[in-house]
């Protein structure tokens, strides 16, 4: 299937519905109209077989609301400098992954919520990695290591997480589709800071890896098989940093050391239901300060191990 995200021409569509409906309609006698040729019409334009699936990875500040008026606006503020240093983290440590991104493109297919957002990425894997690039940097700010300033002022921030795979679309650089709305019925559910997944999240990992937890013994060449990255720079798995996975040949001390997977209930939304996973991963990383000779390892985890139901 293409995995390109289908991009609606709205203009287009009021064309089509120019050309087939009627505007207004007040006749004496209200029928309801034969509507055939419209929707054969917009069958065509609209191609719904080959919209592409996208992983979304849902973000969110929690207790947003309970910050004092002072704290409030510098949120978002907050939110942005961590989003921004999480995209540079990303593409600095993980360069083959991230190979296909930049910074330009990871704003541009992110819906900023002020105290969080949706990030479009190709695959689970990228919004898993970038959620684990995500919780490291808000563990160096919580840590007084990164904006200790800012941190005394605002306090300890924390995170929940949602990570879904579907169809996604777009209407003028606009995002929607049924990957955003599942990601965000899932991750409003969420009262225990979690990063949780979908169905087709989990299944994405089955078929590729035999599974989210082996994510802490493949090394990079094995994630080099995927399939989704066949047609990526194989070049970068020698000459790039490719931090989260190590290559060890007993042990591995750094990058992910540990990934846990646990169903932990069904959401039942309007007609849908929805099937979700815990994901907790743990990440090992040594930091460089501006001076080389101080640096310190620092392990995080994405998630918890709560399975209290959702």
């Amino acid at each position: 299937m293409d995995n390109s995200i289908k991009d609606l021409q709205y203009n287009k569509v009021l064309e089509i519905l120019e050309e087939y409906d009627i505007r207004n309609s007040y006749e004496r006698i209200q029928k309801i109209p034969e509507e055939s040729e419209l929707r054969n019409a917009l069958s065509s334009h609209l191609n719904e077989v080959n919209f592409g699936k996208k992983s979304i990875l849902g973000i969110d500040i929690r207790m947003y609301g309970s910050f004092d008026y002072f704290v409030q606006p510098l949120i978002p503020i907050l939110y942005r400098v961590l989003f921004e240093e999480t995209i540079d983290h990303c593409l600095r440590t993980q360069e083959f992954i991230f190979q296909t991104y930049d910074k330009e493109t990871i704003t541009k297919q992110t819906i900023d919520t002020g105290d969080g957002g949706y990030v479009v990425f190709d695959t689970p894997l990228h919004s898993l990695l970038f959620a684990s690039s995500f919780a490291f940097i808000l563990r160096l700010y919580n840590s007084y290591h990164f904006l200790p300033k800012l941190r005394t002022i605002i306090g300890e921030i924390n995170l929940r997480y949602a990570i879904t795979y579907d169809r996604v679309y777009k209407i003028n650089d606009n995002y929607y589709g049924r990957s955003i709305i599942n990601n965000s019925r899932i991750i409003s559910k969420d009262s225990l800071n979690r990063c949780l997944i979908d169905e087709g999240s989990y299944q994405w990992f089955l078929l590729n890896i035999d599974g989210l937890e082996n994510l802490q013994v493949l090394s990079i060449n094995e994630i080099s098989n995927i399939d989704a990255f066949q047609n990526y720079d194989q070049s970068i798995i020698v000459s790039g940093k490719n931090d989260y996975f190590e290559e060890k040949e007993n042990t591995r001390n750094f990058g992910i050391i540990n990934s846990d997977l646990l169903k932990v209930g069904m959401i039942k939304s309007k007609n849908t239901e929805l099937n979700v996973y815990n994901v907790h991963i743990q990440v090992s990383i040594v930091m460089h300060a501006n001076d080389a000779d101080k640096k310190r390892t620092i392990t995080i985890s994405l998630g918890n191990l709560n399975t209290q139901g959702i």
